[in-house]
């Protein structure tokens, strides 16, 4: 079995320690967080020190790779594109928990998360560093770009685009077909009938543009 950290510690860390020791495929040496001293712990697992110091520790703990535990989409994906820099070749681990439902020729990028009861049905494609939350769906022939979410609930028609680092929000639903720009944020409980443009923030049944955002703009 492979070692493997996690980066990152906080509530969305937790879920994704459930996900890895559930599946069984990978020891999670550690956890990397910057922003907590070394030593403390997330459900057992120690913190060892921060992602500058992670050329070193993964030396050290003989670890295979690492799995984003970072929930903001934007943060996740620069995260990743730092850790590249820092550690050429290391390899991004998906986590899929037992329980999620995984239709035929459904591909899914590297380091993304997919949680308990998430249905992702035949022929999607799941870009990389995505997360599927909690009993979300993404229906057939759709994509999710890369470092795109969909939080718990969220339920998309078949063939939809959702754009790279793209929040849809908890009970969302989006429509056959429709197409969700990049760097969006769709708000919680909103329907989305009709395409949304890339950098707005959109909610409302049905779903209009209220203002627009810059890309890395907090929404957590």
């Amino acid at each position: 079995m492979d070692n493997i950290f996690l980066i990152g510690s906080s509530g969305h860390a937790r879920v994704i320690i459930d996900i890895v020791e559930k599946e069984g495929r990978y020891r999670i040496a550690g956890l990397i967080d910057g922003l907590r001293p070394a030593g403390e712990t997330t459900l057992g697992y120690p913190v060892l020190g921060g992602p500058d110091e992670l050329p070193q520790l993964l030396q050290q703990h003989l670890v295979h790779g690492v799995i984003l535990a970072i929930g903001d989409n934007h943060a996740r994906i620069r995260m990743a594109e730092k850790l590249a820099d820092l550690c050429p070749g290391l390899v991004f681990p998906n986590a899929i928990h037992p329980a999620a439902v995984l239709g035929r020729d459904v591909a899914i990028g590297p380091g993304s998360v997919v949680m308990a009861g998430a249905v992702l049905n035949p022929c999607c494609r799941v870009g990389a560093h995505c997360i599927v939350n909690t009993k979300a769906s993404l229906d057939h022939d759709a994509v999710l770009g890369d470092g795109a979410s969909l939080a718990p609930g969220v339920t998309t028609g078949g063939a939809c685009v959702i754009g790279a680092e793209t929040a849809v929000g908890a009970g969302a639903v989006v429509l056959h077909r429709v197409e969700v720009g990049a760097y969006s944020v769709i708000g919680a409980g909103a329907v989305v009938t009709r395409a949304i443009p890339d950098l707005v923030v959109a909610y409302g049944c049905p779903a209009r543009a209220v203002r627009t955002r810059a890309r890395g703009d907090k929404y957590l």
